[in-house]
């Protein structure tokens, strides 16, 4: 599995997982900075586990956290390489979970935030991960969404959230997944926060949580 791992939660109802929600941190976190969502989003998915691996990197330059891929002085070229490879790595430990799990592709939902979220639209839209029941990508965007439609090979309904006032990663990054998505035909929905700065918020993660339900959801 790539020695990917990190920590769970779940399922709520304490029976066997019926669906999978993978939550994929952003650069210099690890899989301990999202596994709270797991708590709060079981309420609407109570029969999924939620699981948060923690990256395979350390974090250039940054003595704590992990990385997917590395940022720092990267080009254009060099950025695509590395969500690529990161985006297999992702796909090759959720399709052992899933496995495990006996769970098919369609009952496994992509969340990420940051550098987590530009890695779940790579391996949920570009075949690392075919099928998936959607993505969740928050405060993210797309390495190279300019291209998208080039590339695209699944079409699971994608959510996309970004504050208005994100210092870290910019709005515009998302604005241009989401024409990128709609002219690929993409089922997408953009929800753009009002003073947010790179961070989640309660409306936000309720969006994620109707998603996940309507989606999920076992009745």
């Amino acid at each position: 599995m790539d020695g990917l791992d990190g920590p769970r939660f779940g399922p709520k109802d304490g029976d066997a997982p019926d669906a999978l929600v993978v939550l994929v941190h952003g650069f210099g976190a690890d899989g301990n900075d999202l596994i709270d969502l797991g708590a709060m989003w079981a309420e609407a998915v109570p029969s999924a586990l939620f699981v948060a691996p923690h990256a395979p990197q350390p974090c250039d330059g940054i003595p704590f956290g992990r990385q997917w891929f590395p940022l720092w002085g990267r080009s254009s070229a060099q950025l695509e390489a590395g969500v690529e490879a990161a985006a297999a790595t992702l796909g090759r430990f959720v399709a052992e979970e899933a496995t495990r799990l006996g769970l098919p592709p369609g009952r496994v939902a992509l969340m990420g935030f940051s550098q987590g979220a530009m890695t779940v639209l790579e391996a949920g839209l570009r075949g690392a991960l075919p099928d998936a029941a959607c993505i969740l990508a928050y405060s993210g965007g797309m390495i190279g969404a300019d291209a998208a439609s080039d590339r695209i090979v699944s079409k699971p309904p994608v959510l996309l959230v970004h504050g208005e006032a994100d210092e870290v990663v910019p709005v515009a990054a998302t604005r241009r997944a989401e024409s990128a998505l709609i002219d690929a035909g993409v089922p997408v929905r953009a929800l753009y926060r009002p003073g947010l700065g790179h961070g989640l918020d309660e409306v936000g993660l309720a969006a994620g949580a109707e998603v996940l339900r309507g989606v999920l959801s076992s009745t």
